[in-house]
């Protein structure tokens, strides 16, 4: 027997849009497990991780294993894959990484998600006491300052302008819980279709087999750490100069460590190019010293430290919101510039609702060509910002949720609320805005 007890907003562990009183921006509470649960029969002695951690500039990916009870003798070999071709082999003791050269290694990206098999096993007296069948990427993210002297995003070694939706993986059917893992890739690939190189995965984690879904089909992917506890003042659209929140030592000691679990499970996503500590100021706390923490820990990507404020200076990112047209609100010199949400148009289609009333967005139109229009005028006015020193946009949102109706699908999945050829043409204009001319 499996029992849960969840107190959902009533409480400071992290629970993401989930309240007790579902209304607007926020949904209805999830009970039970809905993230994927497996047994494995293992030998005493087995493989409890693999991790890759790839560095273009050098032609080297290092692999990473963890294992548990092992001993002196105990042996990791490692095998690299191009398609059934072998390519290397490492070994290693147990505890130690391995390191594989590829000089001429094909590299990861939206356009070209090439992915390399990787086997590991675990060896004791020339005997396989364990193996595991995964994959590994060759691809780096970065910032750089661009011949205007305005922080780029890089994917490798390139600018990359990231821009996608607001993905938060609500269905009305099981809530946090997709039915199908088609319906995991669906949401996906529909991105991937409609112009976009990015999923901003919005105060949620996913299964596993989600983000493994963005690695095979090639969409970049900020991930944010779920919000709890309550929240400080938010000042949108200028640094902080408030006082931060103070939260219990039981509060801020669970999110660290759930945030650390979480980039724990995650890391080994090539997809994964941003970290998101905070939303909106929604629980945020010790801004700088999660944010350090964050980067120390995995120094292989992107951490924006607060999509929406509070701004302290920090990080990799600034990062602002402005609803529902693109705007500039702010800018800084030193770090990428970046619009974390906007857009948020809504069109509330009959007989694909959560609720007949109370039906919202940021702004409301009747038909697909109506909101269509608007879309484009939002994406060339963002082709503008860019030009002035935008570095990555986010719109809101995938698809409707519960209440809301401003997604580009309806909640069921059954309609798509746009004309698919003109935003994707937009989206892809958006997408190459900083490929050499």
């Amino acid at each position: 027997m499996v029992k849960v007890w969840d107190p959902t907003d009533e409480s400071y562990i992290p629970h993401g849009k989930q309240v007790k009183n579902p209304n607007g921006i926020w949904y209805t509470p999830v009970s039970g497990i809905w993230q994927t649960v497996w047994l494995e029969p293992v030998h005493k002695s087995y493989i409890s991780s693999v991790k890759t951690v790839p560095d273009i500039d050098k032609g080297v990916l290092k692999v990473e294993v963890g294992t548990e009870n092992t001993t002196s003798g105990s042996l990791i070999r490692a095998e690299l894959k191009e398609g059934d071709q072998v390519i290397a082999t490492a070994k290693s003791v147990a505890g130690e990484s391995l390191e594989f050269h590829l000089p001429e290694a094909k590299l990861w990206s939206p356009e070209s998600p090439f992915l390399y098999d990787l086997t590991v096993s675990l060896l004791e007296k020339g005997k396989t006491l364990d193996k595991v069948n995964s994959y590994a990427a060759m691809r780096k993210v970065s910032t750089r300052r661009d011949h205007n002297g305005i922080v780029r995003l890089q994917l490798n070694n390139q600018d990359c302008f990231h821009f996608g939706p607001l993905g938060q993986g609500w269905f009305p059917d099981g809530l946090y819980t997709a039915p199908t893992d088609e319906a995991l890739v669906y949401d996906i690939r529909k991105t991937k279709d409609l112009g976009y190189n990015m999923i901003r995965k919005h105060v949620k984690v996913e299964p596993a087999r989600w983000y493994t879904h963005c690695d095979r089909l090639g969409i970049l992917v900020w991930q944010d750490m779920p919000n709890g506890d309550r929240s400080p003042h938010w000042e949108q659209h200028r640094y902080f100069d408030g006082k931060e929140q103070v939260c219990s030592a039981v509060s801020e000691e669970n999110y660290r460590k759930e945030w650390k679990e979480i980039m724990d499970y995650l890391s080994p996503y090539p997809c994964i190019a941003v970290w998101v500590p905070f939303n909106e100021a929604w629980g945020q706390f010790k801004t700088v010293e999660i944010t350090k923490w964050t980067k120390n820990y995995d120094p292989s990507r992107l951490v924006n430290p607060a999509s929406g404020g509070n701004h302290y200076k920090t990080g990799d990112i600034l990062d602002f919101h402005h609803y529902p047209n693109p705007q500039m609100r702010m800018y800084e010199h030193e770090r990428a510039t970046v619009l974390g949400e906007c857009g948020g148009i809504g069109l509330p289609l009959k007989d694909h609702l959560w609720q007949t009333d109370r039906n919202w967005g940021y702004v409301q139109f009747k038909n697909a060509k109506e909101v269509t229009d608007e879309y484009v005028k939002y994406g060339e006015e963002l082709l503008g910002l860019i030009e002035r020193g935008i570095s990555a946009a986010v719109y809101t949102q995938t698809t409707d949720v519960e209440g809301e109706v401003n997604g580009l699908i309806t909640y069921d999945r059954k309609v798509i609320k746009v004309e698919e050829e003109r935003i994707k043409k937009i989206n892809e204009k958006i997408c190459r805005s900083l490929d050499p001319q």
